[in-house]
């Protein structure tokens, strides 16, 4: 069985996300089981041309094929969406591949809300606190949208999109001619290298390291599209008079349709091996079912404060919002408007914490 599967649970949750915000709604939690992948040195010089030819690309592995965001619940997505990662002592690279028979896009200024188009993006949480995470987005004209997120949209964010990633270098290779209606295309590439410097500034003492893991997510918006008039258009829902939503395709699925949720992403952990010179396996974590647990407990609190308009000082109450036992947490103290939760292994060397806001951070025993 895989270790980090847990019982199911039911909450109620308010999730924002930066396209508008999913209303109060009661389903089913999905089991915590994000991706992992190992990422190996790149061992040699990279160049950022889209077209992931070097052989260190050649010999990366890609990860597991996109699924929809709400993951089983959906149908698998019509079009492959597939990653790659490498590093070395400068940057973190990213390569994916979008099969796409309809290469389209129209956003052009930077810093624009890219998925607005279909695009790919990345959610890249170095210390896996939850908050303090980078977002980046692009589309196929290789317009890009990079910001920071100082805790998630639904604790408050802000998101802050005067920030950039300053060394940051991507670009795309389009298998296909974009905006042409007229021919049926194969896809496109993307190829981004992140500087780990900047990335650091919110790694804490998770930085890219030999064994060390980030939280990591990947998503693809992909718009219905008609041809009119010998353009692309978005394909328009006669009951609404509104374009159809998007779809979201996802690496880890998050089981909402909000990216914004950093508990769920997927696990990337440093190798110090070139990639193509051997294997290394991914090492789960113990404490993270830790960290789950507490998470689980956050979006309970959250379900229960917004029926009672207080926290629960008392982990019984939770059960009426569908939270059941716990073997890891230890207390929860709470005042008239926050609240701080201790868990702990028996098998860690941590007490981990969580606070109202979800953001974790542990102490030593």
């Amino acid at each position: 069985m895989n270790k980090l599967l847990f019982p199911c649970l039911m909450i109620f949750l308010m999730a924002c996300q930066a396209n508008g915000k999913v209303e109060y709604s009661q389903k089913e939690e999905a089991v915590f089981n994000p991706q992992q992948y190992v990422c190996y040195r790149a061992g040699e010089k990279m160049t950022i041309d889209g077209n992931l030819d070097e052989q260190a690309w050649k010999n990366a592995p890609w990860t597991n094929e996109f699924a929809d965001i709400e993951g089983d619940a959906k149908p698998k997505p019509q079009y492959l969406t597939k990653a790659k990662m490498l590093w070395d002592d400068e940057y973190l690279y990213i390569g994916a591949y979008l099969q796409e028979p309809h290469l389209w896009a129209s956003i052009t200024e930077r810093d624009a809300v890219i998925f607005y188009d279909n695009d790919f993006e990345v959610f890249i949480d170095p210390d896996g606190d939850t908050h303090g995470y980078y977002e980046f987005e692009m589309n196929a004209f290789n317009t890009v949208w990079d910001l920071l997120l100082a805790k998630p949209y639904r604790d408050g964010g802000p998101a802050i999109n005067n920030w950039d990633i300053n060394g940051l270098q991507s670009a795309v290779a389009l298998k296909g001619t974009i905006n042409n209606p007229d021919d049926i295309d194969e896809g496109w590439f993307v190829e981004m290298a992140f500087p780990l410097d900047v990335l650091h500034e919110y790694a804490g003492g998770v930085k890219a390291e030999a064994g060390n893991q980030w939280r990591i997510n990947f998503s693809r918006v992909q718009w219905q599209m008609d041809v009119v008039d010998g353009s692309y258009q978005k394909r328009i829902n006669p009951e609404t008079n509104k374009s159809y939503p998007e779809d979201n395709w996802v690496w880890s699925p998050q089981s909402y349709i909000n990216m914004h949720r950093p508990e769920t992403w997927g696990f990337m952990q440093f190798s110090d091996l070139i990639a193509g010179q051997g294997e290394e396996a991914f090492v789960f974590n113990e404490d993270e079912s830790v960290k789950w647990e507490l998470y689980r407990l956050y979006h309970a609190q959250r379900a229960y404060k917004n029926s009672t308009g207080q926290y629960a000082d008392d982990m019984a109450l939770l059960k009426n919002v569908g939270l059941s036992d716990s073997k890891y947490i230890s207390s929860v103290n709470v005042t008239t408007s926050l609240y701080e939760a201790i868990a702990s292994s028996s098998k860690s060397d941590y007490y981990w914490h969580i606070n109202n806001e979800g953001r974790t951070w542990k102490s030593k025993k």
